[in-house]
């Protein structure tokens, strides 16, 4: 079906389908004052429902001093609102037998519970409860914080972790998007919490917010359920309040050609080779994710069989795909003995070298496509995955394809797309990260040559 006006134009009030029954499920999407939207799947042979609110801001909004808030503020609003406190918030869910947690990436945040279809108005009172009314007591923001830096500091002990923040700061530098998600142990010993309620308070705003819930629902029925839960939270559906400033300015401009190596006594080295990849937005982001499928996404991918099949270099070997809003990074990750990590390397750079002046095979192309139609289809068997597609499709696509839409675009990839994507994306410097026993002058030009 044509696409229904973007949500920017369509009048408060009013809803629009957006998916018929014949694209696979109704889905449909009403504009509230204040540009607050509600996006839902019905799915009548369920019994479950998934509702979530999704929140246009991550750790890329942050400046230097804010660096680590997005998440921070996650963790908080569980900690407690003007009616119920922490214990009561989870309670309520367990007692239903449901499931509450939340994320955050660098672009979104987001909040959820997963129950049954009969308990959605307690599900929905919940989460519109902790999003919209968080009070951030200053013991709370103390006693967090605690937990967030063994959070990190766990995290910063899994190089097999630590490797891909170490790449994006390599590939992005010290702009937000070359930062990790968690923040820093100095950045958040340093946020106090008139910041973070600062934050909150500028961020999560109604035109910032897209609810979504899949599952036996009621779309009508839904969208009462939010306005009245909005009506009793601080974060209010007035039309009046002023606009959020957005994302402005160009996208950070990647660095190629960069190494950074890192010493830790480690019995495996752990490496990110990789490039600046495209925009979620970029049409040609379905070539890439099938040669992405076939270089190094499964055990029948060419990085997995000459690296891991055929040589045992490595136990853990592949590619991966990341987009942002306006810009991307591709990288092939290993894991392996630090005296194979040049075998390993120049081997990455082979295949790498291969697929940008050859291309792929026509059954690698098949293999690929398969492989993300697979992917594609099982993960919407859920309630959860249905609602984390609209969620996601309306906040930072400002579009929704049926499935078979997305079937049919990646069955469109040609061979002479994936060569051209190849060439874009591939055929340029790549920039390596190394977590490993080595000096920090350890020679690993030849990688990024």
């Amino acid at each position: 079906m044509d696409q229904p006006v973007p949500a920017s134009s369509q009048p408060p009030g009013t809803t629009v389908t957006l998916l018929a029954p014949r694209d696979g499920g109704v889905v449909q999407r009403t504009v509230l004052p204040g540009g607050l939207r509600v996006v839902t799947e019905a799915m009548p042979t369920v019994r479950s429902v998934t509702y979530g609110v999704w929140v246009g801001v991550g750790s890329r909004d942050e400046t230097l001093a804010q660096a680590g808030a997005s998440h921070y503020l996650e963790h908080l609003l569980f900690k407690g609102t003007r009616t119920r406190s922490a214990l009561e918030l989870s309670a309520t869910i367990d007692r239903l037998g449901g499931e509450m947690n939340a994320f955050t990436t660098k672009e979104y945040t987001c909040y959820y519970a997963r129950v049954l279809d009969t308990d959605l108005a307690t599900a929905v009172d919940v989460v519109t409860d902790l999003v919209t009314s968080a009070t951030l007591r200053t013991s709370d923001v103390d006693a967090e914080r605690g937990v967030i830096l063994e959070e990190i500091a766990m995290h910063d002990d899994d190089p097999t972790d630590v490797v891909h923040d170490d790449f994006a700061q390599l590939l992005f530098g010290d702009e937000p998007l070359g930062r990790p998600v968690l923040g820093t142990v100095a950045s958040i010993r340093g946020l106090s919490r008139d910041t973070i309620a600062r934050y909150y308070r500028r961020r999560y705003r109604p035109e910032n917010l897209v609810v979504a819930a899949a599952g036996n629902l009621d779309h009508a029925e839904v969208v009462a359920m939010v306005v009245a839960g909005f009506d009793r939270g601080a974060v209010t559906l007035d039309p009046k309040t002023v606009a959020l400033d957005p994302r402005s300015g160009p996208g950070p401009t990647p660095r190629t050609a960069s190494v950074g190596v890192v010493e830790r006594p480690t019995e495996q080295a752990n490496l990110v080779l990789g490039l600046p990849g495209l925009s979620r937005s970029d049409d040609r982001r379905f070539a890439l994710s099938v040669l992405n499928a076939a270089l190094g996404g499964g055990m029948s991918s060419r990085l997995f069989q000459e690296i891991r099949e055929k040589r045992g270099l490595a136990y853990s070997v592949y590619s991966y795909n990341a987009q942002f809003a306006d810009t991307g990074m591709f990288g092939i990750y290993a894991g392996c003995l630090p005296k194979k990590v040049d075998e390993v390397l120049d081997l990455c750079r082979e295949q790498l070298d291969a697929v940008v002046q050859h291309g792929i095979s026509d059954e690698e192309l098949d293999r690929g496509k398969g492989q993300m139609r697979g992917g594609l289809v099982l993960g919407l068997e859920d309630t959860g995955s249905r609602m984390s597609r609209i969620g996601k499709a309306e906040l930072v696509y400002g579009e929704l394809m049926s499935v078979e839409e997305l079937l049919g675009r990646i069955e469109a990839v040609t061979p002479d797309d994936i060569a051209a994507i190849a060439r874009d994306v591939l055929g340029g410097p790549p920039s390596l990260a190394v977590i490993g026993p080595f000096a920090a002058d350890r020679d690993f030009s030849r990688a990024v040559a």
